[in-house]
């Protein structure tokens, strides 16, 4: 797992230091699906499919689907075979028909997510209005709320508060996993002075907090911060967007064949970071090309 590193950096022969920020690359959650769809691969029959991408990395999907492991938006597109569920979670209901046409179900959600999922539906079980800290069309928002009932609400921040649907409510906070601790600081201080009863499920995991302040640590340190991994990674682009309001020459690339030198004049300090579905080969594939750009 590349889960931390020393941030002792490499010079390139010019002198220019690059640093990887200490955590970068694939988390628990993401070596656990990658894992669980090799097993799958190496000892089931084919045809094995993901419904969706299972992790957000587009050359790590082209990979799988090299090694017969293909995404499918729609279940119509398995008439059998196995569907491993994506690290992001699906509907129940989803792999109830799954289920229902026959195909073997195999889930590889991650497992904070799943505590994400439980939390959602607890809330609503007890009674609270539920309310989602999230990306709307997320895939990981998605399966949250179809578990939290048909009352749930979903913002992206507390701009998106319907303060007058909330008043005098007793409200329940789940988070998307990738979301940032700012914005969940910042909802639950606007929903405070508004609502009857507050409960907050701060469902951001560990890995997420790790990366965002290692993010944070590294742009306050360098000339220059490249940040590499998909582009449709929720978790990525809160990195690029933490590193850019501290570091204004950000840039986030999906793979090192984008990389342009006048970026770096004059850094003598760049700065690499990268989401949690990066694979390790790509973190070393921009470092290296980094160093061939700065000499």
């Amino acid at each position: 797992m590349t889960d931390s590193r020393q941030t002792a950096g490499r010079r390139t022969p010019s002198g220019v230091e690059i640093v990887v920020a200490q955590y970068a690359g694939y988390c628990y959650g993401v070596e656990r699906a990658l894992k669980i769809a090799e097993e799958a691969r190496l000892t089931l029959a084919p045809p094995i499919y993901t419904l969706g991408p299972l992790i957000h990395n587009p050359s790590v999907v082209e990979r799988l689907a090299n090694k017969g492991i293909r995404a499918i938006s729609s279940l119509d597109e398995a008439e059998r075979g196995s569907v491993i569920v994506r690290a992001h979670g699906v509907a129940p209901e989803i792999i109830d028909q799954a289920r229902q046409r026959g195909l073997n179900v195999i889930d590889a959600t991650c497992p904070f997510v799943g505590v994400a999922q439980r939390k959602a539906r607890e809330l609503h079980r007890r009674g609270y209005l539920p309310l989602i800290l999230g990306e709307r069309e997320h895939p990981e928002v998605t399966s949250l709320k179809a578990r939290a009932g048909e009352e749930a609400l979903v913002v992206e921040g507390a701009e998106d508060l319907p303060l007058q649907t909330l008043h005098d409510r007793r409200v329940g906070v789940v988070v998307q996993t990738t979301q940032t601790r700012e914005k969940l600081a910042e909802l639950a201080a606007a929903l405070a002075p508004v609502v009857r009863e507050l409960l907050v499920f701060n469902t951001i995991c560990d890995a997420t907090g790790n990366r965002q302040d290692a993010a944070r640590e590294l742009a306050s340190e360098v000339d220059a911060v490249v940040v590499v991994g998909g582009r449709n990674s929720a978790n990525t682009t809160h990195l690029a967007d933490l590193c850019q309001a501290l570091q204004p020459r950000t840039w986030h690339v999906e793979t090192a064949a984008e990389l342009q030198a006048e970026w770096f004049a004059g850094c003598r300090r760049i700065g690499v970071v990268a989401g949690a579905s990066t694979p390790e080969g790509d973190i070393q594939a921009t470092v290296r090309r980094i160093e061939e750009l700065v000499g």
